[in-house]
């Protein structure tokens, strides 16, 4: 992994940049004094695609619990039933191709992780093989398939570090692949402004969540799916744009149909 540029430039990585939430800027920060960006058209590269996603929750420490996180929880949980079923997929639809029709999915479960505890800090490593630790052996998790998509949550307090910068210092979430045909996305609990912006905590959830379920549907192995070489993936593009669907804040994605962020 590389490490992001300095995020209040607004500009990281061709790698961080096909994977990761960036921070907030308010508006009056947002590429200042950068040329505009060539026009943007998402291209298929060849990889899988996530046609029927199907979505197990993870929340690692044992403060998911307890409330408030246990409550917390379990509302995420009714977002991805929601969905996953509705709206958010539907118009991703548009980024099938020949063999993978992209259509609705579901969430198979949930869990929470209580050994070992996250501290302050932990490393995308360190998640990865929390999952390889359980996948196979734990019957509380599915087993990988083809459309599985492991989204690991993180309690207050604790940080993750990952590509060469820590979430609220140049990231809030972010997917990946791992052993080929491992796919994960990884949510630090908005603890700062550049990761709530304008909304409140559990908004901020479910819009960068939004963004990550989008991205691994449509690129799951980043750069390889739908992708865009200088404006990234279907996410990165309308990042921090959001509207309310079925009663949920989601991040609006690029549409290459409509060329706009619907």
């Amino acid at each position: 992994m590389t490490s992001p540029e300095d995020p209040t430039s607004g500009i990281v990585s061709a790698r961080d940049a096909v994977r990761i939430v960036p921070l907030y800027l308010p508006p009056s920060l947002v590429h200042p004094l950068v040329a505009p960006a060539r026009p943007t058209h998402l291209t298929y590269r060849g990889g899988p695609l996530l046609t029927a996603v199907e979505v197990f929750t993870v929340y690692w420490g044992t403060a998911w619990q307890s409330q408030p996180l246990a409550d917390t929880a379990d509302r995420l949980d009714a977002f991805f039933d929601t969905v996953l079923a509705g709206a958010v997929i539907d118009q991703l639809a548009e980024y099938s191709v020949a063999g993978m029709q992209i259509g609705p999915g579901r969430r198979v479960g949930r869990t929470v992780v209580a050994t070992p505890q996250p501290g302050a800090v932990v490393t995308d490593t360190e998640i990865q093989d929390l999952l390889q630790q359980h996948l196979g052996t734990d019957p509380a998790f599915p087993a990988v398939g083809p459309n599985s998509l492991y989204f690991v949550y993180l309690p207050p307090g604790t940080a993750v570090a990952a590509g060469g910068t820590r979430s609220c210092q140049g990231f809030c979430g972010y997917h990946d692949v791992f052993d080929g045909d491992v796919f994960y996305a990884v949510l630090p609990y908005p603890g700062c402004q550049g990761c709530t912006g304008r909304l409140a905590v559990f908004d901020a959830l479910t819009s960068v969540s939004s963004h990550e379920l989008c991205e691994a549907v449509t690129d799951p192995v980043p750069g390889q799916g739908w992708y865009d070489d200088v404006n990234g993936e279907v996410g990165d593009i309308c990042a921090w744009q959001t509207r309310v669907v079925d009663g949920y804040t989601v991040q609006l994605e690029w549409s290459n149909a409509s060329g706009s962020c619907v």
